[in-house]
């Protein structure tokens, strides 16, 4: 005897008797949903797409800053990343580039020494920030 999709007899259920798994769409609390209570916090969570914020990056860029800076395009461990360097920034103010860099480009980085370094290709992207950051010239090499 060959087993169908309903279990028991091989009978279909009765109208009034749903299968295992059935959700009606009339009753609300049937199942558990873990991450309704979450949803009022959505809007709060930081996602990959930039956030470019007019005190990190404003629209006429600052008179102080840093001469120049280069961006250069390596390969580290089978990943683009992009290499900001000649800053001439200290640690401090190196960690506060490199955060505004982040939320500006929608990525991740870190401090390696004098470089700050961006993970993925933002040759195309970053130089405006960095203008508007206060770089008086920035070149690709």
């Amino acid at each position: 005897m060959a087993r169908g999709k309903h279990s028991g007899s091989g009978a279909p259920p009765k109208a009034d008797e749903p299968e295992q798994g059935y959700r009606d769409p009339k009753d609300k609390g049937r199942f558990h949903n873990p991450f309704a209570a979450l949803a009022s916090q959505r809007a709060a969570v930081p996602g990959a797409q930039p956030q470019i914020r007019a005190e990190d990056f404003p629209l006429t860029p600052p008179t102080e800053g840093p001469a120049q800076a280069v961006l250069r395009l390596e390969q580290r461990g089978g990943q683009e990343v992009t290499l900001v360097e000649g800053l001439g920034l200290a640690p401090p103010e190196m960690q506060a580039w490199l955060e505004a860099l982040q939320r500006g480009l929608g990525c991740y980085g870190e401090v390696a020494a004098a470089t700050l370094v961006l993970k993925g290709d933002h040759r195309r992207t970053a130089p405006d920030l960095l203008l508007r950051r206060g770089v008086k010239r920035v070149r690709q090499g």
